[in-house]
């Protein structure tokens, strides 16, 4: 179990590095993560919801992503209340102080997802969440030692020298568990390292003494972690370029499914920019609304914020607009909730683009869909995972063909369009042809090879850098 001396230590990059590093090896390994907390969701083979990092892993452990991988998954939809999601399905959402009461029944749900996982593979990598240093809430953990314990797990440490201070984090965190969660630690990495990795080898020894564990490498910075669909909305970058067609994506506060940005992103065709509450939305080719976790909600910062100023007007200039999923909700004449989703039973106004209105509803579709790019022929796969149903005029109109049916909706003029396909972009056919029609330069690119070629780059430089040998004693591979 790889575990973090704080969170956003990189412990979700290093899984998927040692993944695909001991895949190579001819193992089979599978990942695992009890508990995470994520809006951007992936979609499974068995029709349940994991988080986006544990999907990224199973693709780099060579599999297809299960349910079992994640079996605890929160979604955030306020401040102090978030979505529970049980071995890939919505359970209840509940408050923050609500939550330790369904621990003792996750905990055994999460043991239950790990034996199945565990009998069909050599080797299971488990991420922990945050940091077992947070000791406040160990009573009944299922993130990080809690189930390391109950599972009887072996403790990989990471810290983050990025930050400054990884002494004191590696440190300090033994110096807080209690005896028996320390011991399961055997041995610690320092990660995310800039420079010469040898000025730090006096670090790593005074570490080893006044922790007693094994020092098993400095990771250097892995400069194209970013070419990686991001698990944190705080990974998400802009990517400008100049001269590129220009696309603007605003950060909505419970934004969900971000890494329908990282197949742009990674096109040196397009330039994307990720707007930050409190800035104006720049003069763009492409305004890209994304999906939302608490659609309401965003709806409200939005013209909180000022954006549907700067969308009418870019609107009228002859701009393009996409909503995805909560952004085609928004980009409605309504959107209603009469069962209290998102909050009190409300119907707002939205932004009033496309002729169509939306009522929530407590049902979650999840699906993997097959569809064709009705204009171009182009075929692409992706996922929908939403709360709600969408109807009105526009629907007419719609732009994707799934099953022989039109999806979707699109203005009168073509300008504004929305759909519920989150993974869109990721087909290369699809992406070339859509952004073609709206003037963008685009040439052939193979968005999937370079995510696997990264995963090839990223285990390498880990085994540059690590005891890997070390690691698989630790983790008692028999071969």
């Amino acid at each position: 179990m790889i575990q973090g001396a704080g969170s956003n230590v990189g412990k979700s990059m290093l899984v998927a590095g040692l993944c695909r590093h001991f895949a190579r090896q001819g193992l089979r390994v599978r990942p695992f993560k009890p508990q995470n907390m994520s809006n951007n969701a992936a979609v499974t083979a068995d029709g349940g919801e994991i988080g986006r990092a544990q999907a990224l892993q199973a693709l780099a452990c060579g599999v297809e992503p299960r349910v079992d991988m994640n079996p605890v998954l929160l979604k955030p939809e306020t401040e102090i209340g978030a979505q529970v999601v049980v071995q890939g399905q919505r359970l209840a959402t509940v408050r923050a102080r609500d939550y330790a009461k369904l621990k003792p029944r996750l905990l055994e749900a999460c043991l239950a997802s790990f034996r199945r996982l565990s009998e069909d593979c050599d080797l299971v990598i488990v991420e922990g969440a945050g940091s077992p240093a947070e000791i406040n809430l160990r009573a009944g953990d299922i993130a990080n030692m809690g189930f390391a314990g109950a599972a009887d797990l072996p403790v990989i440490l990471a810290g983050d020298i990025d930050r400054g201070g990884v002494i004191a984090q590696l440190v300090g965190t033994q110096a807080v568990l209690a005896p028996g969660d320390a011991a399961r630690i055997e041995g610690f990495l320092v990660n995310k390292f800039r420079g010469d990795a040898t000025l730090f080898a006096d670090g790593m020894r005074e570490i080893t003494v006044r922790t007693g564990w094994t020092g098993l490498g400095i990771v250097p910075w892995f400069e194209e972690a970013w070419r990686l669909p991001a698990e944190d909305v705080l990974d998400i970058r802009s990517r400008p370029r100049d001269g590129a067609f220009r696309i603007a994506v605003p950060q909505l506060g419970r934004i969900a499914n971000f890494d329908d940005l990282d197949p742009l992103s990674a096109d040196p065709a397009l330039s994307v920019e990720i707007v930050p509450p409190g800035r104006a939305l720049p003069v763009a080719d492409l305004i890209l609304i994304p999906g939302s976790k608490s659609t309401i909600a965003d709806l409200a910062a939005f013209r909180a914020n000022g954006w549907d100023i700067d969308l009418t007007a870019h609107h009228r200039r002859g701009g393009h607009v996409l909503g995805i999923c909560g952004g085609y909700q928004m980009l409605g004449r309504s959107l209603s909730d009469p069962d209290g989703i998102e909050g009190p039973p409300a119907t707002v106004l939205g932004l009033g683009l496309l002729d169509v209105d939306t009522a929530l509803a407590p049902k979650k579709h999840l699906a993997r869909v097959a569809a064709r790019d009705v204009a171009s022929g182009a075929d692409l796969v992706g996922y929908e995972i939403h709360m709600g149903q969408t109807a009105g005029p526009d629907t007419a109109r719609g732009w994707l063909e799934v099953e022989g049916e039109r999806v979707g909706a699109s203005s009168p003029d073509g300008r504004v369009r929305g759909c519920y396909l989150h993974g869109l972009f990721a087909g290369d056919a699809f992406r070339a042809a859509f952004l073609a029609r709206l003037g963008a330069p685009m040439r052939a690119t193979d968005y999937g090879a370079g995510v696997e070629a990264t995963l090839d780059r990223l285990a390498d430089h880990l085994a540059r850098s690590l005891d890997m040998d070390r690691i698989e004693r630790i983790a008692r591979v028999i071969r």
